[in-house]
């Protein structure tokens, strides 16, 4: 990098205006915090497009803040396609970085978009409309916004090689202009921990499901299972889930139709800076999302080493890569899934085994947030 780029004070913008919770402002936050220390930040004058800079406030980085871009999908266009064209040619940034899919219409010298939104490939059921219909419409509307200035990036970001291959055959776009970033492996810290051990500490077993409460998460084959356990008169088991019921119609749905069920533990949604305590008190994962393009909660929960049974898809597959004790089920398939749990109680582990690390001897792979800018900015 030669000292006139240095000089010169280069601007990195950092599009973000509508993360605000989950897996995705776990992106925010950890991209701020890497820039904010890194000496990136003594050469680049960064900005972060934010919807609330209390959300992921670091310092080194400068905020614009657009609290209003929560309130409709209508001023999330227009930001995205009229206001930060002027601000970009107001501000003439080297990179302009979108971290939420949409690919904006602006003047930036380089251009990226990381796009972790699955909605394109979500199989939507009739009955989610009833819980979400603005969410449900503007999921089918997604497709087309993708589209939209996606061939104007250099790169196009994403977190799993299945991903990479799945909207690159969609989009049209050539494969060598995604960079699949993986988040740092966190399998060098899993303990190689016994069933029997963890289990016969204490007479009950907890099951843990972190999500927000949407549809697509599958909160309705968690409770099925856990009503197959109680109704096999099983009162040792715990299923923990982070819905009360207040967040929004689908939680409300799914806490009135299962409340009465004693082995499910309504918590109420966790802060992330809690999510550690909950997972070292759990003693397995469930995580049966029939849709993401990472799954946070298993590789946050990887690093402790103890089981996981997991939806049977590519995601959590690639996710769950250098686990110890891991078990696969249909999404859509309560019994298996309560099969699994009381086996993993009577501490009968033939399901289980570990998922291995796949070769990723191929381009564009990387890991970690220094890896991703050198090849942004390079």
């Amino acid at each position: 990098m030669s000292n006139n780029k240095i000089n010169k004070k280069d601007i990195i913008i950092i599009s973000a205006i509508n993360l605000r919770s989950g897996g995705s402002l776990t992106i925010l936050r950890n991209c701020l915090n890497f820039l904010s220390g890194s000496p990136i930040s003594k050469n680049y004058r960064i900005i972060a497009l934010v919807h609330n800079k209390n959300l992921c406030n670091f310092p080194n980085i400068e905020y614009l803040e657009f609290p209003k871009s929560i309130k409709s999908y209508f001023l999330r266009i227009y930001y995205e396609y009229f206001y930060f064209k002027k601000l970009s040619k107001k501000l003439n940034p080297y990179l302009w970085l979108s971290l939420h899919d949409i690919t904006p219409s602006v003047k930036a010298e380089r251009r990226a978009v990381y796009m972790h939104n699955p909605s394109v490939f979500n199989k939507l059921k009739i009955s989610d409309l009833k819980f979400d219909k603005t969410y449900i419409l503007f999921s089918l509307f997604y497709k087309y916004l993708y589209k939209i200035n996606i061939k104007k990036n250099k790169f196009c970001i994403v977190q799993q090689k299945w991903l990479k291959g799945a909207l690159s055959e969609k989009l049209k776009i050539d494969e060598t202009k995604f960079i699949v970033a993986k988040p740092e492996d966190q399998t060098k810290n899993i303990e190689n921990i016994s069933f029997n051990i963890q289990f016969k500490r204490k007479n009950y077993v907890n099951f843990f499901f972190p999500s927000l409460p949407r549809p697509f998460k599958n909160f309705e084959t968690v409770c099925e299972a856990a009503k197959i356990i109680y109704e096999n008169r099983i009162k040792d088991i715990k299923i923990f889930l982070t819905i009360d019921g207040s967040e929004n119609s689908y939680s409300k749905y799914i806490y009135n139709k299962y409340k009465q069920i004693p082995n499910i533990k309504f918590t109420g949604l966790i802060p992330s800076e809690e999510m550690n305590d909950w997972y070292s008190k759990m003693d397995v994962l469930i995580f049966p999302s029939r849709l993401e393009t990472w799954g946070l909660p298993i590789s946050e929960f990887k690093a402790t080493g103890k089981p996981m049974i997991l939806a049977d898809l590519p995601y959590a597959k690639e996710t769950a890569e250098g686990a110890n004790h891991v078990a696969y089920f249909n999404p859509n398939d309560a019994k298996k899934l309560a099969n699994l749990i009381i086996e993993l109680y009577s501490h009968n582990v033939y399901h289980f085994s570990s998922q291995p690390v796949a070769d990723d001897n191929m381009n564009n792979i990387i890991s970690g947030y220094e890896d991703l800018f050198k090849t942004l900015l390079s």
